[in-house]
């Protein structure tokens, strides 16, 4: 009986290693990676429940784009996601070495034609660790992006209460823009603007990480037709 007990328990055992060695990865990733000489930062916000992956990445030309397929296998992860380029549209296979707090990434499309490599840290604080609140951002930030060839001067005019932001946004036209759905949440600001350009209106989407009297901006037009960054001082 006593080795009958022991098998159980192997059995058991064996049973539960996936689980008991399938990394926890909810949370929003952070990395960049290099495309044609460009540095390309995206996050990517997983939900981890047993091995399966669901969740998107912000920053590829469509975004945000959902994962599809995700798998959590011990410390390696796979999905992949659909990205427009061009024109056309582009599986992009992913897989994943988790390692801590970062992820090494070798991902490029379905057919081998391109691909490239990413490290992803995990953002947020530690666990157990207090949850930090909304960073107050209130005030005048300034900065230069590349348009077309031309470096345009733009000003943020922030004001932040909790974790509501509002404010306008100064050299994206004749005049001030007002910020829309403007949120703080922990280091990350986002709000949207509408611009026009050529006769059209554009809505803008912004996200940006502050750190220590910078806001790194990443920014472009809602279909990802169009986007850059601009680092943005107090």
């Amino acid at each position: 009986m006593r080795f009958v007990g022991r098998l159980l328990g192997l059995a058991l055992f064996l049973c539960l290693m996936p689980a008991l060695h399938a990394a926890d990865l909810s949370g929003a990733w952070t990395g960049s990676f290099d495309f044609q000489g460009t540095s390309i930062p995206v996050t990517i916000n997983l939900k981890a429940a047993d091995t399966t992956l669901t969740g998107n990445i912000e920053g590829l030309p469509t975004s945000p784009t959902e994962i599809h397929d995700g798998k959590i296998d011990g410390n390696a992860i796979t999905f992949w996601v659909n990205s427009d380029y061009e024109g056309q549209t582009y599986k992009l296979v992913y897989k994943g070495k988790v390692n801590g707090d970062s992820i090494d990434f070798d991902f490029g499309t379905e057919d081998g034609s391109w691909g490239t490599v990413m490290t992803a840290k995990r953002q947020g604080t530690a666990a157990g660790a207090p949850v930090a609140g909304p960073t107050d951002v209130s005030g005048n930030w300034s900065g230069n992006f590349d348009f077309n060839g031309t470096s345009m001067p733009v000003t943020f005019k922030l004001q932040s209460s909790g974790a509501t932001l509002t404010g306008t946004v100064e050299g994206m036209g004749p005049a001030p823009v007002t910020i829309k759905d403007g949120k703080v949440d922990g280091d990350t600001v986002s709000f949207n603007i509408d611009v026009d350009y050529q006769g059209q209106t554009y809505t803008l989407a912004y996200k940006g990480k502050v750190q220590a009297g910078t806001i790194n901006f990443d920014f472009g037009t809602m279909d990802g037709s169009w986007g850059s960054s601009i680092t943005a001082k107090k």
